[in-house]
Parts: structure tokens; C-alpha cells; sequence
């Protein structure tokens, strides 16, 4: 029997550290998770910018973002949201906002580097947050990243069981690439800027090639990806507070990503076990 894992990134794959600049209340949000924000209102969309850091940090503080986005071309992906929102009317709002300034992303970007300067291995990612409601950018946002303990060599160990690894995440692809590269996963495996339904598409394709697709993921953007999956693994190693939704989907809940590759042996021994008794 052929079984594929497909790992979500942040709080999965990777420890990580989320900050959010809430500019309406004129707030700093740390230790958040980004996607439950979003989820807080069906007007929010959580939008990942293909940026440099440095650029950033560089610019004028007091600069309209938009006018930083327009003026550098620099593209976006759609990482989550709960309703369906063209990218049209994203895009719209992105670069004619007339509100968040360079010095609200730059706020998060320093506190997250300030946290994770000392890793030697560590992806960053900025975006924002629009409410399409309100029509303004909401909150700014940035996260960090270095690999759990144990991450690389439980990919390892699935690829020496003959089971591949895949990336699916709301991440940047060229971010995820690198952590890729060090985890030992091949980048044509690694999807990046993927909304929940894209990540549930995901492992439905992967449900063509393989004969059982386990999703392994830590938030309620994995929600979707876990009811197509034939085994759906929830991971507490980031956060044991996550919505009580996700525990009655997921069909096995761990506290360590190095629990995979055992969870993955167990269910080739059971379908092989079942596979006797049939022809017995």
C-alpha cells in the first residue's frame, strides 16, 4: 500500500512566533495565531506579501504601505479567509489603502526578528491583514520560524519507509523551499500560498496517486484538508488551544511531530493486516 503525509508548516513543521499590529485599537498582538484572527469575522482575509524583510525596514516609517506596494510590485497569495473573496477585490483594497503605514509592519518585523535573531536556521514571513467590510488593512502581521526538534528526522524516517513528505501551507513558496531544503523535502513537493480549500484539493490529487494521504496540522486552516484525509493528525506541539472543532476531526492528536512516522507504521501494518484476513 503507498501512504503520503502531507505536513502543514507553521505550528506543525516549524515553532513559530506571530506578532499582529491591530491598527484599529492601535495595538501589539503577541503569541497569536494569525489564521484564528482571521477567522474571527468572514470580512477578514489574511494576505502573505512576497517581500524582503530589509526592504521593509529601510523604507520610510511613515509611508502609506500601499504606496510601498505599488511602488516596488510586489505581488501577494491569499493564505485564508472564510469566504470566497476574488483576488480582484483583494488586490483593490491592497494597493489603494489609505491607513496602514510602513512603520506598522516594521513594528512586527523587529519584534519577531528581536525574538528569533539567536536561531541558526529561521523563515519570516509578513502580511496583512484586510477587512474587505471596512475596506482598510486591519492588522499587519509577521512571523518567525525555526524547525521543531525532531522535524528533519521525522521526515527522514518516512522517506527510509518509502513514504513521501509534502509541504501544503499559507506560506511564502520561496520560504518554504529553503526549509524544504534543510527538513529533506524535494520542492516540487512543497505548496506554498495555499488556502484551506487549496490545501484540501491537495490532498485529494495526492488521494489519486496514493492509496492512503495523512494530513498532519495544528489550526482550523487545516480544518478542510482534515475531513479529506484518510488520517487526520492534529498537532499540540505549538498550542494545545485550538478550537474544539479540530479535535473531532482529527483522528489522532499529538504532542510531538516525531510521532508521525510511528502513527504512519501503524496504519500500513493495519491495512496489511486487513489485507491477509481478506484473502483468508
Amino acid at each position: 500500500m503507498s501512504v503520503a503525509v502531507v505536513f502543514d508548516s507553521a505550528g506543525t513543521l516549524l515553532r513559530t512566533y506571530r506578532v499582529a499590529r491591530d491598527l484599529l485599537h492601535d495595538e501589539m498582538l503577541t503569541e497569536v495565531e494569525t489564521t484564528t484572527i482571521t477567522f474571527g469575522s468572514d470580512a477578514r482575509v489574511l494576505v502573505v506579501l512576497h517581500l524582503h524583510s530589509r526592504d521593509v525596514m529601510e523604507a520610510p516609517e511613515d509611508r502609506l504601505l500601499s504606496e510601498f506596494f505599488l511602488e516596488r510590485s510586489i505581488g501577494f497569495g491569499v493564505a485564508c479567509s472564510r469566504r470566497v473573496i476574488p483576488a480582484e477585490e483583494v488586490a483593490e483594497l491592497l494597493y489603494t489603502d489609505r491607513h496602514a503605514r510602513i512603520s506598522d509592519l516594521q513594528a512586527c518585523i523587529r519584534q519577531v526578528w528581536n525574538c528569533c535573531k539567536r536561531e541558526s536556521i529561521v523563515t519570516m514571513n509578513s502580511g496583512v491583514i484586510l477587512n474587505m467590510d471596512l475596506s482598510c488593512i486591519e492588522f499587519t502581521v509577521t512571523t518567525g520560524g525555526r524547525p521543531f526538534d525532531g522535524a528533519r528526522e521525522a521526515v527522514s524516517e518516512l522517506h527510509r519507509m518509502g513514504v513521501p513528505a509534502y509541504i501544503a501551507s499559507g506560506d511564502r513558496v520561496a520560504k518554504l523551499e529553503r526549509m524544504g531544503d534543510y527538513l529533506g523535502i524535494p520542492r516540487e513537493r512543497v505548496y506554498g500560498v495555499a488556502t484551506p480549500s487549496m490545501k484540501a484539493r491537495i490532498v485529494e490529487d495526492l488521494q489519486e496517486q496514493y492509496d492512503k494521504v495523512v494530513m498532519v496540522g495544528d489550526a482550523i486552516n487545516d480544518l478542510n484538508a482534515f475531513r479529506k484525509a484518510d488520517l487526520a493528525v492534529l498537532t499540540e506541539q505549538q498550542s494545545d488551544r485550538k478550537p474544539d472543532i479540530l479535535y473531532t476531526t482529527a483522528d489522532r492528536v499529538i504532542r510531538n511531530v516525531s510521532e508521525v512516522p510511528g502513527i504512519v507504521a501503524e496504519l500500513l501494518a493495519d491495512t496489511a493486516a486487513a489485507g491477509k484476513s481478506a484473502t483468508i
